[in-house]
């Protein structure tokens, strides 16, 4: 079974191996599947940028351990060679517990565990942490270690000295290099779509074939090879073929998991792309439209003086259905205001502005407050947040009026997260959704047969 890449803590490395392992395989022409464990984008949008196949996100708490199990061994299945990066430490799960944490889909795989630990400073105070690790849940399996941050031979013969009795296999020491220190802005690292630095395949794989013992780790990267997953029926969903759903995509936003897609297409909806930062217009035939995150405070200035797609997008909201999600909301308003204090001009169909504020993360659980085009009432579904930015209603401030802001919006939810208060939360009407939420539509059936609905009632209205 492959290995879950884990270590004590974030920034430990576990990014760095994974694309160390995968660029490896990568030169030697073998194909690997890889996943990341949690809701995160941007570290799979790194693994997915080598030449492998899309990295695919594993969370427990968003989709649940059957979709979680079905789609690992869906995917690993198609490839001899597969790994996991995990997320945090080992145990950090939801809240204060370890559910949904590395640990949580280690034993619900029952895939062994390689620690990469960074040694910086460190000598016999590395045993203790990795006995502190592997005593603290004896149902998990440290199969092997990589230290990272080792910068001499004298560190690593002392490291080897601690370790000589334990009964935990040494698969390599990393040295610190700037060559393979990835680039980190303020939600994590630096996409590959946004200006973020290429990777050197060549110089990771020569790196990793100095440093690491690859030959012993290939037994921990071995897929499964029995198939053990059954076929998606889709039969449910009457779809009409006529029109298109449009999704946004570009170096503007791009925070959306490639199961989006597959699951949309696989129900039998035509999706095409458009791209703000082209200045695109809306593709005429389509009638629903999804926006998803990405980084729209970056492009403020660019997207505003993108008026064709700014007002194809205005022109859209009159008929079709609007899908969006954190940055994608952030264009529905009237204005973004960057880091230096400027306004720039967005679509105004929401009454608000946004702002940079302080860092709002972590699972939401979620209750539906009426029916709306993605949750009934009552009903009750999970998703994440993550940003930086906040939303103004204050429209005395913005020196203008609009018709469309006479228009009195809903919240379509209440959420909370890790034992807080609830709160209403984003926008709706019968023809828009917008929030701050990302949710996984293909492991939410409730959601996707509201979502589907919706956009065949608005192809219905608009064939």
């Amino acid at each position: 079974m492959p290995c879950v890449i884990s270590s004590p803590s974030t920034d430990s490395g576990k990014t760095t191996l994974s694309l160390l392992l995968s660029c490896w395989a990568f030169s030697k022409g073998i194909k690997m599947q890889t996943f990341k464990v949690g809701p995160d984008y941007l570290d799979q949008q790194q693994l997915s940028s080598i030449g492998q196949p899309i990295c695919r996100n594993l969370d427990i708490f968003l989709s649940g351990e059957e979709w979680v199990q079905e789609s690992f061994f869906k995917h690993s299945f198609k490839y001899e060679f597969s790994l996991i990066e995990g997320a945090m430490g080992l145990f950090d799960g939801l809240g204060s517990t370890t559910y949904s944490s590395t640990a949580n889909i280690s034993k619900l795989l029952n895939s062994p565990i390689i620690f990469i630990v960074n040694a910086k400073g460190q000598v016999a105070s590395l045993l203790a942490t990795v006995r502190g690790f592997r005593d603290f849940d004896s149902d998990l399996s440290i199969a092997g270690i990589i230290f990272n941050n080792v910068n001499s031979d004298r560190h690593k013969k002392l490291i080897k000295e601690v370790f000589e009795n334990e009964d935990i296999e040494i698969l390599g020491f990393l040295p610190s290099d700037s060559k393979i220190t990835l680039n980190k802005a303020n939600l994590g690292l630096i996409s590959p779509m946004d200006n973020g630095r290429e990777i050197d395949v060549e110089y990771f794989a020569n790196f990793a074939e100095r440093n690491l013992d690859v030959f012993s780790l290939i037994k921990f990267l071995k897929s499964p090879q029995k198939k053990i997953f059954n076929s998606v029926n889709f039969k449910d969903f009457k779809i009409d073929k006529s029109k298109p759903i449009a999704i946004a995509e570009d170096k503007i936003f791009h925070f959306q998991y490639p199961e989006t897609k597959e699951f949309l297409s696989e129900v039998g909806i035509p999706l095409i792309s458009w791209s703000i930062y082209d200045d695109e217009e809306i593709p005429n035939e389509a009638s629903s439209l999804i926006i998803p995150g990405g980084f729209p405070e970056k492009y403020a200035e660019h997207i505003s003086n993108s008026t064709k797609s700014l007002n194809s997008l205005k022109k859209f909201r009159k008929n079709g259905f609007i899908y969006a999600e954190c940055g994608g909301m952030m264009i529905l308003g009237d204005f973004i205001k960057d880091e230096n204090g400027n306004n720039h001009k967005m679509s105004g169909i929401l009454p608000f502005r946004s702002k940079k504020s302080k860092l709002s993360v972590g699972y939401r659980y979620i209750e539906g407050l009426k029916n709306t085009p993605i949750i009934k009432q009552n009903q009750l579904i999970r998703g994440h947040e993550f940003h930086y930015w906040e939303i103004e209603n204050n429209l005395s401030e913005l020196d203008f009026v609009k018709a469309e802001h006479q228009k009195k919006f809903s919240s379509p939810w209440k959420i909370k997260s890790w034992k807080t208060e609830y709160k209403n939360e984003g926008f709706f009407d019968e023809k828009l959704h917008a929030s701050w939420i990302h949710l996984h539509l293909p492991s939410s059936p409730e959601v996707a047969k509201n979502f589907i609905d919706t956009t065949q009632i608005t192809l219905s209205k608009h064939s």
